[in-house]
């Protein structure tokens, strides 16, 4: 796997270092020895997968509080999306900036978000299936969210926005001041 560390402490860009020949080509989608050499999370307890039918889709910005807070290791299995993150770690020096990069079933690309981020992606083409790893068990006491259009983030998503839940469409804009769920 080729890793690059992107504008975000601690998120990857994973590349799949593919060994080919007349058939197709072989590569690994996880090691956990070469996450330890990053020093990124290497248990992974859960794996979901989500389905999206259209285009515009967009599912987000999730993540979960402490203690239960979650790295992701993210993978479009089929179609495409523009998958975002966000860090919401106060203490940090890139606290409230955000990084996309699209995944595709063509692509074989993953994306790494460490724990402290939210994360969500916007669907670029119809029957998407997007799966994905994460450290912790789902804990719904401790989700929270971040408006996908928050104007102090400003995401530029490539793309109209079709259809997001109620859910999605109610997180409030983020202020780490106030309690999210006040």
């Amino acid at each position: 796997m080729l890793f690059t560390e992107v504008s975000l402490k601690g998120a990857y860009v994973v590349d799949l270092e593919k060994r080919g020949d007349s058939r197709g080509f072989f590569g690994r989608t996880y090691c956990q020895r070469e996450f330890e050499e990053y020093g990124l999370a290497t248990q992974m307890p859960q794996t979901n997968v989500s389905f999206s039918r259209n285009k515009g889709t967009l599912r987000g910005m999730h993540y979960q509080e402490a203690p239960y807070e979650e790295a992701k290791l993210v993978r479009c299995t089929r179609g495409a999306i523009y998958d975002v993150i966000v860090d919401v770690r106060p203490n940090s020096s890139t606290f409230k900036r955000w990084f996309g990069v699209e995944l595709t079933e063509e692509n074989y690309r993953m994306l790494y978000v460490p724990e402290g981020f939210a994360h969500g992606f916007i669907t670029l083409s119809g029957n998407t299936e997007v799966n994905y790893q994460v450290s912790q068990f789902y804990a719904p006491g401790h989700e929270r969210g971040v408006r996908y259009d928050d104007p102090s983030i400003g995401i530029q998503w490539p793309g109209e926005v079709t259809e997001i839940s109620e859910k999605d469409k109610a997180w409030p804009a983020f202020n780490p001041s106030v309690p999210e769920n006040s």
